[in-house]
């Protein structure tokens, strides 16, 4: 009942509540759909903990993209310990900054008063499954370890089971606990995105990256601006 409820029921949920939820909030409150940075009333703290935060998160959900979709090429590389070991380690330091600067970002949103004043219960609840989901995965790196290669070859097909309306939860129910946490707070954070600002993610402007550059073009005279004295026209905007 336990491995059935949470290893086949709280996944489906999970991605039935993320896919409805996401498009009934971007057609129905799309100029909602926002990080709802902080950054205008703290800046420099957020800088040095998101930048961490960001690099760890980015490389670690592409790690685990890759031996979703390429478990054999995984194993493979895994199969010479000097490799496995080279993996594992750079896994176990993103994981750590991802954590250094998850901290660093709870410390800055409870210290500064202002912060705290636009917080929400949802925002507090996010935190508390990424320090889950984090925690898990460097308790996973210290005492279930090799988990690139298990990953590609337990997790991995579980996961494909589940996108082809099959699960097989075998191989997962006998798993250790840290990795069912870690498992189950990952599905529990996906099913809660549409709630949360997580799910400016899904409406990143990827088009930035082949958008052609704004062109500025100045209207004035730049010799005449230099020589005026009037505050106006002598003064240049710092918009841009």
């Amino acid at each position: 009942m336990f491995n059935n409820f949470f290893f086949i029921g709280l996944p489906y949920a999970a991605l039935v509540i993320v896919l409805v939820g996401s498009l009934f909030r971007y057609f129905r409150f799309g100029f909602k759909v926002s990080s709802l940075s902080s950054q205008f009333l703290e800046g420099r703290e957020l800088f040095f903990g998101s930048r961490p935060f960001h690099w760890g998160i980015i490389f670690l959900f592409f790690g685990h993209a890759v031996a979703f979709l390429f478990p054999r090429s995984v194993i493979a590389w895994g199969s010479l310990p000097v490799r496995l070991i080279i993996l594992e380690a750079t896994a176990l330091g993103f994981a750590f900054l991802t954590l250094f600067g998850l901290i660093l970002l709870v410390q800055r949103r409870f210290k500064k008063k202002r912060i705290l004043a636009v917080t929400s219960k949802m925002d507090v609840f996010v935190v508390v499954i990424l320090l889950f989901q984090v925690g898990s995965g460097i308790w996973i790196a210290f005492f279930d370890r090799w988990g690139s290669v298990w990953f590609a070859s337990v997790l991995t097909p579980y996961l494909k089971s589940i996108f082809l309306f099959n699960p097989d939860i075998a191989a997962v129910s006998a798993m250790p606990s840290g990795v069912q946490i870690h498992i189950i707070s990952a599905f529990i954070f996906i099913g809660m995105i549409p709630f949360t600002r997580f799910i400016h993610f899904l409406v990143y402007p990827f088009v930035y990256i082949w958008r052609p550059y704004i062109y500025v073009i100045w209207n004035w005279d730049r010799k005449t601006i230099r020589q005026s004295k009037k505050l106006v026209n002598g003064v240049r905007s710092k918009n841009f």
